[in-house]
């Protein structure tokens, strides 16, 4: 299935209000497209916001770079949604460990956005230009969003009503003969509106591999995706309004070598009832249809050894919630959810002579329901805020079967039974505002993940070294505690410090189970990964100037007693340190520029410690002339110094290391109009 057939289905809504306010026949009813308001206790967890303006004028044009100005956000590798396999961009916080899948709940108005087989998020199809906001809650656990917010949640919002310009448009010119192009046209339709917006990115890429590892079939990292996305907002009522949104993506890639192309593909659509009476309500519903595909070359025949040609899988999910009227000092939101996710993987293995020699076909189900309650209770200065939820999963009707290609004999498979259970979790926090400038906060939460499909069925080869699936995976739980401060000395001013512990339990790792052969790793859940640290964040708008700072100090480590070659040692993929630092000049009026500054500490790429990916220091740059008429000149220009960042080192039996580089000096031009 290399291309997916879901009809998006047609959402008829009323042009204009079927009811008016009861104080006035003539009053106008406004539809911005947003949720529900946020709780007044939120803010007792810490959350960061990156704003609109800061979306749009990320250096690269994409969501992910965007959310590196949060420090402890990473995917599972270094590399952006060019250059990566689309497979391994998981996106975690607070140094937890990766392995590709997602442990952060990444929700786009309410929807979770993980791929229903893999669990990465598809950043390609998350357009910046699209969003209104986005929130990032490191830690937190499971609240009312759903299962899965183990490092925590980041919340992304589409463009409300006011922030959309009739007609927009973009196209950029960048290094590697790339190009991005880009329109949107968002007219009213009676009391509501709908949004049109497509986006296409190609470019020839750029070499990964360090010039001394090339060979003949070496080439750059070329990419070619779209997206398109519609989104319509109408009244049913003076207080309630209809919400929908399709999205369409399709991304190919090609890395390292000739012929090693990947291909990622979706088709979602959602519809959203919001009612702002006094039963307010938020009910969603959503449906998922994707597809993946993947070659592997080999390093050393150059030929495929492996052909993921379809992997197809479905997302089904939705959420009620409501809040009755309760009083003013509190806010009780009481509900449910439901997610359910099933997928397939059919792959050939081939041999150096390039004959097939196995078919692989692999999947399964899994399925989450939960129950929550939360409550935010006013006391003057003081926010308390509480819930608790019950999760009831299951895991059925997995699945691996290998078939010999050249006798037919089938390799016995292992057992695999179906399982299920219940998961309880809660969370509570306070904020207490001692004045207009100074605010404490603390909380603890639990939470948990269901393993992926892919982690419990799928056994993958990343040269050299092969990671076997493991369909006896544990859901992983997390329980956290933190505690800050938030300080707003002046207008415009703010700062705020956060120390806090997380404990993984039964998290899922890529584990060397035998040290003498490091190219073989089992997915295991391994007894605790324990991170603590300390977070910064700071703010100043001056005039016309600016400066957004964060910083995260993360101490992790892997509590396994039996496997004593990794106990104590840091998880894979995971910086101690890291740091984002912006510096604007945006006036009203004039140009304007800006300058980002990233950090990233050194990191392991295996359990062992046997290799390490260095630090890395980047700059990235915009500047943008205004024309007039809403047009305007932009020059971006990512990694300035062309520092060379490692995204993957493995070193061989041979005792050579085969890398893989990032992004290197990348420099664009081109203009928007309509912002």
């Amino acid at each position: 299935m290399k291309h997916l057939a879901l009809p998006l289905a047609l959402v008829s809504v009323p042009a204009v209000a079927s009811a008016q306010p009861a104080a006035s026949d003539e009053a106008r009813i406004i539809v911005t497209g947003e949720g529900l308001p946020l709780p007044p206790g939120t803010p007792a967890y810490g959350s960061v916001l990156i704003d609109r303006q800061r979306l749009t004028d990320s250096a690269s044009g994409r969501i992910e770079s965007a959310l590196a100005d949060v420090a402890g956000f990473q995917q599972f590798r270094r590399s952006d949604s060019r250059s990566a396999n689309p497979s391994a961009q998981g996106a975690t916080l607070r140094a937890l460990g990766g392995n590709a899948s997602s442990r952060t709940l990444v929700l786009l108005d309410g929807v979770p956005m993980a791929d229903p087989f893999f669990g990465y998020i598809p950043f390609n199809a998350l357009v910046p230009d699209r969003l209104s906001v986005v929130r990032v809650t490191r830690g937190g656990g499971v609240g009312a969003f759903g299962a899965g917010a183990v490092a925590g949640t980041i919340e992304l919002a589409s463009a409300t009503r006011d922030q959309l310009p009739r007609l927009g448009m973009s196209a950029f010119y960048g290094s590697g003969d790339a190009t991005e192009l880009s329109a949107s046209l968002s007219p009213d339709l009676g009391s509501g509106y709908v949004s049109l917006s497509g986006r296409w990115d190609r470019g020839d890429g750029f070499q990964t591999t360090p010039r001394d590892q090339r060979v003949a079939a070496t080439v750059p990292a070329a990419y070619d995706g779209w997206s398109t996305n519609l989104r319509a907002a109408a009244p049913l009522s003076a207080i309630s309004e209809v919400q929908f949104r399709g999205t369409l993506f399709h991304d190919e890639r090609t890395l390292r070598f000739r012929g090693a192309d990947s291909l990622s593909e979706g088709q979602d659509a959602s519809i959203r009832f919001i009612s702002r009476g006094k039963w307010q309500v938020d009910a969603l519903a959503y449906l998922q249809a994707r597809d993946f595909s993947n070659v592997v070359i080999s390093a050393s025949s150059l030929r495929k050894s492996l052909d993921q040609r379809n992997t197809p899988s479905t997302g089904i999910g939705g959420k009620i919630e409501l809040r009755p009227p309760v009083g003013s000092a509190h806010l009780l939101r009481i509900g449910a959810d439901t997610r359910f996710a099933s997928g397939d993987m059919y792959e050939d293995a081939y041999n150096g002579a390039g004959a097939v020699t196995f078919r692989r076909h692999a999947g399964g189900q899994q399925r989450t329901t939960g129950f929550f309650v939360e409550d935010d209770w006013t006391r003057g200065r003081l926010v308390l805020t509480g819930g608790m939820r019950a999760d009831h999963w299951t895991i059925d009707n997995g699945f691996f079967r290998e078939v010999s290609a050249p006798t037919g004999a089938i390799t016995p498979p292992p057992a695999i039974g179906n399982r299920s259970g219940w998961q309880f979790s809660g969370r509570a926090g306070a904020l207490y505002r001692m004045n207009d400038a100074v605010a404490l906060r603390a909380a603890a939460y639990s939470g948990f993940r269901l393993p992926t499909l892919n982690e419990l069925y799928r056994p993958f080869v990343v040269f050299p070294v092969t990671t076997q699936a493991n369909p006896a995976l544990n859901p992983e739980k997390l329980r956290g505690a933190e505690a800050g401060i938030d300080i707003s000395p002046a207008q415009g001013v703010s700062l705020s410090v956060t120390a806090f512990y997380n404990r993984l339990e039964d998290a899922i790792a890529n584990v060397t189970p035998d040290p003498a052969n490091r190219n073989m790793r089992q997915r295991e859940n391994v007894d605790a990964i324990v991170a603590r640290g300390l977070e910064f964040n700071a703010s100043l708008r001056r005039g016309d100037m600016s400066l957004l700072a964060s910083y995260a100090h993360s101490n992790s480590s892997i509590h396994a007693p039996g496997l004593p070659d990794i106990d104590g040692l840091s998880p894979a993929q995971s910086p101690r340190h890291a740091a984002s630092g912006t510096l604007a000049w945006q006036p009203r009026y004039g140009p304007a520029v800006s300058a980002t500054l990233r950090y990233v500490a050194k990191q392991y790429e295996d359990d062992l410690h046997v290799d390490v990916l260095p630090d890395a220091l980047t700059v990235d740059a915009v500047a943008r002339i205004p024309l007039g008429h809403g047009i305007a000149v932009v020059a971006r220009g990512e990694n300035l110094f062309d520092e060379a960042v490692i995204t993957r080192k493995v070193t061989g039996a041979n005792g050579v290391a085969s890398i893989d580089l990032g992004t290197p000096r990348t420099l664009w031009i081109g203009f928007t109009v309509g912002r």
